[in-house]
């Protein structure tokens, strides 16, 4: 074993036998190797890549969790009810309400255990889906190697470059992981963490063709192995026709675009189309936001904003970062609307006309033509677009996650088609199916993956074993 920089527990010799095996080293993985370390498991890691992150990494680092120390501070309502509500109304009530209890059960204890460990959060925003701020931020590289180091220190290791390819089964429970190099290791236990499949073309075809103009971002290494693995056993899928792309990311590849995008529409902008019309309630779900882009003509739209949106920027949090945007050369800026409008070449008025009917209704207090009456969620009042300079972003629709996958009971235990256990086989994180429903709420992927990685490991480790670590 050695440690990589970081201090990374890095094994390089795959062992004949483990008690729990984790593939895949997103914030899901990581959590599950933890628990079952501190359970007493000997714990093994297999990542594809050549590191750890996955769509962890790429996402914006928010975690939607109630009730926490920081709300507190800041002074924000909020209840385990209402983020249970929040969860099921987001989801239109297609969720598996058992996950979403579960989650609402245990992501306070979580959010501590976490913390215990060294997570520290910042500021927190309201975001998509949420009746009062939740989104907590964290630097999420940093995250996954205070959690890997711990793991470390309690015996379980890591290792880089290790792709499995199949799940061994001995008839009547999953006994092994073959890799793809033919290399075989014997397990007690497996937790699937391999996340989703964003850059996968063949299985989005398959399961989301609706994405066929969508960005494609993500974790190299989110293909869908493991659920194509699971599937092999029979596993159950939900929520594959929910599948949806995230609004707001930079419409064309660039440098400085990390994936996440950003969401100035939560802040005050509007989104409009090439007509230089709005097309969407700007304060519903991003996801929702970015199906209603995608059959907008030419694909492509603007977030227009001002001033008093500008002033809102926030670099700690990655969907708030207007100025690095602007540091960059990502937006379009003019002191008249006139003059933004020219610039990203809108037809002549169009632009003047959306932004002077969207200002009058405001201050007339008039009902929003497209149903808005917030900025995000139910937080927030819309203002008017009035303070230059104006500003534009070109944004699209972007596959980062696919927040559908595997069917899995609260054990994290993956289900096969007709709803009984595949034995030792456990899930959590993107892979898995059931929490999210039809709608997503900004902090629940992240989230879930804290918490039900957790909980995948911990149970995982509980399985009977005939060895002594």
């Amino acid at each position: 074993m050695s440690s990589a920089p970081g201090g990374l527990p890095v094994e390089t010799e795959l062992p004949e036998r483990v008690g729990v095996l984790v593939l895949g080293a997103g914030l899901a993985g990581c959590a599950a190797l933890l628990a079952a370390a501190e359970a007493g498991q000997y714990a093994l890691l297999l990542e594809k890549t050549g590191e750890i992150g996955g769509s962890t990494v790429k996402s914006a680092g928010l975690s939607a969790f109630s009730e926490t120390d920081e709300q507190a501070e800041q002074g924000i309502a909020d209840s385990v009810d209402l983020l249970r509500k929040d969860l099921l109304d987001v989801g239109k009530n297609r969720n598996d309400p058992a996950l979403v209890d579960l989650y609402c059960e245990h992501q306070l204890a979580t959010y501590r255990w976490l913390k215990g460990h060294g997570v520290r959060y910042g500021e927190i925003h309201a975001a998509s889906g949420q009746s009062a701020p939740r989104s907590h931020p964290t630097d999420t590289t940093r995250m996954l190697e205070l959690l890997l180091r711990a793991a470390g220190e309690r015996g379980a290791r890591l290792m880089f470059d290790a792709a499995a390819d199949r799940l061994l089964h001995d008839g009547t429970r999953v006994t092994g992981v073959r890799l793809a190099d033919g290399r075989e290791v014997r397990v007690d236990a497996v937790v699937l963490a391999t996340g989703g499949f964003s850059m996968n073309p063949e299985l989005l075809a398959t399961f989301a063709p609706q994405m066929e103009h969508a960005l494609r971002q993500g974790g190299a290494g989110n293909q869908g192995d493991g659920l194509k693995m699971a599937m092999a056993l029979g596993a159950g899928l939900r929520d594959t026709p929910y599948i949806k792309g995230t609004y707001g990311h930079y419409h064309v590849e660039h440098p400085d675009e990390d994936g996440t995008g950003i969401l100035a529409v939560y802040k005050g902008a509007i989104a409009v189309n090439r007509e230089g019309r709005r097309f969407v309630d700007e304060s519903r779900n991003y996801k929702e936001i970015g199906d209603a882009a995608l059959v907008q003509p030419g694909v492509t739209t603007w977030q227009v904003f001002d001033a008093r949106t500008m002033a809102q920027a926030n670099d700690e949090v990655p969907i708030y970062e207007f100025a690095g945007r602007e540091r960059a050369g990502m937006l379009a800026k003019a002191d008249t609307i006139a003059a933004l409008e020219a610039e990203i070449g809108l037809p002549e008025g169009s632009l003047q006309r959306t932004v002077a009917e969207y200002n009058t209704a405001i201050e007339r207090g008039e009902p929003d033509p497209l149903g808005r009456a917030h900025l995000s969620g139910g937080v927030g009042k819309p203002t008017p677009i009035d303070r230059p300079p104006f500003y534009a972003h070109p944004s699209g629709t972007v596959m980062l996650a696919t927040y559908c996958g595997l069917t899995v009971d609260t054990r994290m235990r993956v289900l096969d088609w007709w709803g009984a256990p595949i034995e030792r086989l456990y899930a959590a994180g993107e892979i898995t199916g059931g929490l999210h429903g039809a709608g997503y709420m900004t902090g629940t992927s992240i989230g879930k993956s804290g918490v039900f990685g957790r909980l995948a490991g911990r149970n995982a480790a509980n399985e009977e074993s005939e060895l002594e670590w």
